[in-house]
């Protein structure tokens, strides 16, 4: 174990919501760090391994470590569970590396280099880069108010070149070298000591950067699921509601465009105004006919039953999951190529019509102009 020092002057404390995901690396400590060199198999590339721990006594060096490696997960909302064959998530190798790290941190430098292998391993796409491998181990980690340890995994694949100024007597000397670029990370993921029970619980960074890059750090290496936690309940019924005004309102009801974009503004408004769901409420405030709410309540048990999921009656509501979601939720009125009108507020100031020539129109109601 190196000297633990907080990594508050540099790091970060931040809430996902009132009473849910809250990350808190603001007193973490970085415990133990492994390196190792991942090639691509395809291309014969060769995997190194390293045989001891990195040196990260330095206190210094751990401050950058923990800016690099911890940073990039500010914005990350969305949490997973590791799976496995037949959604049995004790078959998976990093969940098993990890539970055995977490029972005993003096085994982590070898299950460091059990899924140094295993990543290789998966590493047999043409496009796949080659790249650095971190394994750290991380304590006092805060995760809904609960202090836990964590694993993380970063792999650099990218190198930037940088300068170096060195000064002999009254001259001076460039020179340049190739290294990490500490304000930008290629994959991630952590690990998280708790729901155990359910494939712990991960965040994870992924960003591709060639087709064939897209599944094999999170769908093949980690093999993760989303977690049913408050932003995916809220992530799916929002798209629930969205899949529901745009393509399955039935045809006798007869909705406009604009009607249908009312619905839709409802339906993100009372996301944003509530901190919890209530069914009840909900169909209340967004759908205002009875046989809307019932074609509703169909949709939502085809739903339910399609994707395997149980909204039950309620749940918490995430922030973060309705500021993503309301990006998709559209509230444009595109007219042929020639108009969009954006329509956000009351509905009754916007009417539909037809004129005896056939051309159609749309009337709107305003007070000022701005």
């Amino acid at each position: 174990m190196v000297k633990k020092s907080s990594a508050g002057s540099c790091l970060f404390s931040y809430l996902r919501r009132k009473n849910r995901n809250m990350l808190d690396y603001s007193n973490c400590h970085l415990e133990q760090l492994a390196v190792h060199q991942i090639g691509n198999q395809s291309n014969d590339e060769p995997l190194r391994l390293s045989e001891t721990l990195v040196d990260i006594d330095d206190a210094e060096l751990r401050e950058l470590l923990l800016r690099y490696f911890l940073q990039p997960f500010t914005k990350i909302s969305a949490f997973y569970n590791l799976s496995g064959a037949g959604e049995d998530f004790t078959t998976n190798s990093v969940f098993q590396a990890a539970a055995q790290v977490f029972d005993d941190p003096t085994t982590f430098h070898q299950h460091s280099v059990k899924l140094a292998k295993h990543l290789y391993e998966q590493s047999d796409h043409p496009q796949v880069k080659p790249g650095d491998l971190m394994v750290a181990y991380f304590s006092e980690m805060v995760l809904d108010d609960e202090v836990t340890d964590a694993i993380g995994f970063f792999k650099s694949e990218n190198r930037q070149s940088f300068l170096k100024l060195q000064p002999a007597d009254t001259d001076f000397s460039l020179k340049y070298e190739e290294g990490i670029h500490i304000e930008k990370m290629d994959k991630a993921c952590l690990i998280f000591n708790t729901d155990r029970e359910v494939g712990f619980r991960v965040c994870v960074i992924d960003k591709p950067a060639k087709p064939g890059e897209e599944q094999y750090w999170k769908d093949i290496f980690l093999h993760v699921q989303p977690a049913t936690d408050v932003f995916y309940y809220t992530q799916h019924f929002m798209n629930l509601t969205k899949n529901f005004v745009t393509q399955e309102l039935p045809d006798e009801l007869q909705f406009t465009k604009a009607d249908k974009i009312d619905l839709l503004n409802k339906s993100a408004a009372y996301f944003k105004s509530n901190e919890s769901f209530d069914k009840e409420s909900f169909e209340e405030a967004v759908f205002e006919k009875e046989e809307l709410r019932e074609a509703f309540r169909n949709y939502n048990q085809t739903y339910q039953e399609e994707n395997n999921i149980d909204f039950g009656e309620g749940f918490d509501i995430s922030p973060q999951a309705v500021k993503k979601q309301a990006r998709v939720l559209k509230s444009v009125l595109k007219l042929d190529k020639n108009f969009q009108i954006y329509i956000q507020g009351n509905r009754d100031l916007i009417e539909q019509g037809v004129e005896a020539d056939g051309r159609k129109f749309y009337k709107i109601y305003f007070e000022k102009e701005e």
